[in-house]
């Protein structure tokens, strides 16, 4: 199914999995889109980095101590050995023995669920060979319209989209630009990506006006609830905006609540 991040396109606004449902199973895992999918959400973002061989594994970081039973980079290793680490009982004893997935088999998973993928470029190291890999694997899957690569990397988005025709892209920034829409314009980006607390309504006007999306990402609940006990909502501007037609994509860990923020919203 289409990937239509624009709401005014799609008929509703999209609830985003930040590496899936990530505070109920271990992020970048096919469990944590499962349940991204259980608890409401129609898109996901997932990271990926290459390995040993140059496959597109999807986990966060470059190298494996944070998030499986290993230490070292994943690119030291190849895809038969990565299947073999536990990816799961970091996060909690009950995911003991889930796998690490290669990109093919994540959105493959992401079709079966009807979920879009946004898939972020986190390789800094082979970047370019990264774009070669996802250019076979989206002609493989047929999956190009279910996909927009994403990077703080824009520069790197732009190589992607000269090798990959018709690739949508989506610019992150955790800053606030003096002309977002035009630096969306001049990389081609169909989405802008911003974080709660960067974001301003003007800037979204901007942006639509210039008919790229605009996805919103919101703290962890941890966070959300520390702030609000001293006084802060981070929430506030982001329910405004969504009454407002201001947000395309809402995204972050907690998908259940991502959820009732959006339905709360119509």
């Amino acid at each position: 199914m289409p990937y239509v991040p624009l709401a005014s396109v799609a008929g509703f606004v999209h609830v985003c999995g930040h590496r899936g449902h990530s505070i109920g199973a271990p992020e970048n895992t096919i469990p944590a889109l499962e349940a991204a999918a259980a608890h409401g959400a129609t898109v996901c973002e997932i990271d990926v980095v290459l390995d040993a061989d140059g496959e597109i594994v999807v986990i966060h970081d470059e190298i494996l101590d944070r998030t499986t039973d290993a230490r070292g980079r994943v690119a030291a290793r190849g895809m038969d050995e990565l299947r073999g680490l536990d990816a799961g009982a970091w996060f909690d004893p009950r995911f003991a023995g889930t796998r690490l997935p290669s990109l093919g088999e994540a959105l493959a998973a992401a079709r079966r669920l009807g979920l879009g993928t946004l898939v972020e470029i986190k390789e800094r190291q082979r970047p370019d060979a990264l774009i070669e890999r996802l250019a076979a694997l989206l002609a493989e899957a047929e999956a190009l319209d279910e996909v927009l690569a994403i990077s703080f990397d824009h520069p790197s988005l732009m190589r992607a989209q000269a090798r990959i025709p018709g690739l949508r892209t989506e610019l992150i920034t955790h800053a606030r630009h003096a002309d977002p829409a035009g630096m969306a314009r001049h990389a081609g980006a169909a989405s802008v990506a911003i974080e709660a607390d960067m974001f301003h309504p003007d800037d979204a006007i901007a942006l639509h006006a210039a008919g790229i999306a605009v996805r919103v990402t919101v703290p962890r609940p941890e966070r959300i609830a520390l702030r609000r006990g001293y006084g802060l909502d981070p929430l506030a501007l982001v329910e405004t905006a969504l009454r407002d037609g201001l947000i395309d994509v809402l995204a972050g860990d907690d998908v259940r609540a991502l959820r009732a923020l959006v339905d709360a919203a119509r």
